[in-house]
């Protein structure tokens, strides 16, 4: 079919021949059962401009698209949780395949082999990158995975206080406290040392009470915890240590689970899932094996059938519709399926070398960027230990900085004076889509070498 003709309109003799095959002789009659009162009357309808042909519509409708910013008219320097990415293009093409973008939840394994099949990889691969034993078929986005690994941990360890450090993503902290004021537990954060946590503070914190220690890894600025010493603390009061991991980042940072980890959750939007103004997210969900059966949401496991071939099934649903609600470790009913498709589908393609390959990218641009400022006189608040996002302290207000940028089609960092309680911190996020050339007049602007 053209593709300049997308639908087929209704003509006068189409709606004549359904108003005579139902009985009718207009389209008022439709609406008889509606009081007239209730109707719209001439004072009451919305005036609207004369139709446009289809032609002139799509023109229209391009010329109000182009006036939106995006990644393909602007260098994206802003991350804070949603990120520019390499997205390869048969993600969208598994995607879009009908048996994976309508299906609905694999409860009749012999017809869902396809889906549970992606799901078990993407559970695979979602512990070969957190060094955990089990992970989960996926979450609606990284802050639910995160309030649910809180309820995991007080139940678990029957204690009523979860502490969180405040390099914290804030929206995250926000879901927690949520989940905590449902859930009748504590939330105490942990102060920070410029943009790390402060490991001192935590000592005095963590108390007898304490059920777990959240830690973003790397944390909301960009910078890489030591996870090692924050368990080393955790050990002392026998606290587990959740950790919330930018599971890219995971292809060259030495695994949580390695680290001591006792629940890693985060979101896999880096791992092909694009910007889409802020979701749909795909949360994961990992955890030693003795916390298994109070995994939220779905595992998928590998069996055999009669005939000893490979098959998969849903093996694990521990929500109050299919056991006891009293046993019901979570309320959490479904998964984020396609989503989690996509994440599989770009690990795939990518492989293990591809991977970390783009993540050194990120580092090598973050790095660089940040060098640059440095030698050019700007004041960077985060150590040089971090992946890539970084802080930088403006000389000018973070407003008019943007403005700037924005006239070299360069949209820039996030705020974040408020939290880091200075003037002009800005969040800059370079990752691999980034050309030189973006990097340099991003420097050159905050610098104010380009004005």
């Amino acid at each position: 079919m053209d593709k300049q003709h997308r639908y087929l309109p209704t003509t006068k003799q189409d709606r004549e021949e359904m108003l005579a095959t139902i009985g009718i002789s207009s389209i008022k009659e439709l609406f008889s059962d509606i009081p007239e009162s209730t109707r719209a009357t001439k004072e009451k309808t919305i005036e609207l401009e004369d139709a446009l042909s289809e032609q002139a519509l799509i023109r229209h409708m391009r010329a109000l698209a182009e006036v939106n910013i995006t990644t393909d008219t602007h260098a994206y320097f802003i991350g804070a949780g949603t990120y520019d990415h390499y997205i390869p293009s048969v993600v969208n093409h598994v995607l879009l395949r009908s048996e994976f973008m309508t299906a609905y939840t694999p409860y009749q394994p012999e017809a869902s082999q396809g889906e549970l099949q992606a799901l078990f990889e993407f559970q695979t691969m979602m512990c070969e990158l957190t060094g955990m034993d089990v992970a989960n078929s996926s979450l609606y986005d990284g802050f639910t995975s995160l309030g649910e690994a809180c309820n995991l941990a007080t139940s678990v360890m029957k204690r009523n206080e979860v502490l969180y450090s405040k390099a914290l993503h804030p929206q995250a902290k926000e879901v927690v406290h949520t989940y905590a004021y449902g859930m009748e537990y504590e939330v105490n954060d942990v102060g920070l040392t410029a943009t790390q946590t402060d490991l001192e503070a935590l000592a005095e914190a963590l108390s007898d009470q304490t059920a777990a220690v959240i830690i973003q890894y790397p944390n909301f600025y960009g910078t890489i915890e030591d996870l090692k010493a924050v368990k080393e603390l955790c050990e002392a009061t026998k606290t587990l240590l959740i950790v919330m991991a930018n599971p890219l980042a995971l292809a060259v940072l030495e695994s949580p689970g390695k680290l001591g980890a006792d629940i890693v959750v985060g979101d896999t939007q880096p791992l092909g899932l694009s910007m889409s103004f802020g979701g749909p997210h795909c949360g994961y969900f990992a955890v030693k094996k003795k916390y298994m059966r109070k995994v939220p949401s779905r595992i998928v496991g590998q069996t055999t059938d009669q005939e000893g071939k490979r098959g998969f099934v849903m093996t694990l649903q521990t929500r109050e519709q299919h056991i006891r609600r009293e046993k019901a470790t979570s309320n959490m009913s479904s998964n984020q399926a396609l989503t989690a498709l996509a994440s599989a589908v770009f690990l795939s393609t990518v492989g293990k070398v591809g991977l970390q390959e783009m993540a050194q990218l990120n580092i090598n641009h973050a790095h660089y960027v940040k060098n640059q400022l440095k030698d050019k006189g700007l004041e960077v608040l985060s150590s040089d230990a971090f992946f890539n996002e970084f802080v930088v302290k403006c000389n000018e207000p973070i407003e008019d900085v943007s403005k700037k940028l924005l006239q070299q089609s360069i949209v820039s960092g996030y705020d974040v004076s408020e939290y880091l309680g200075t003037d002009n911190a800005l969040l800059l996020c370079v990752t691999e889509k980034r050309t030189k050339q973006e990097m340099d007049t991003l420097i050159e602007v905050l610098t104010g070498e380009g004005k």
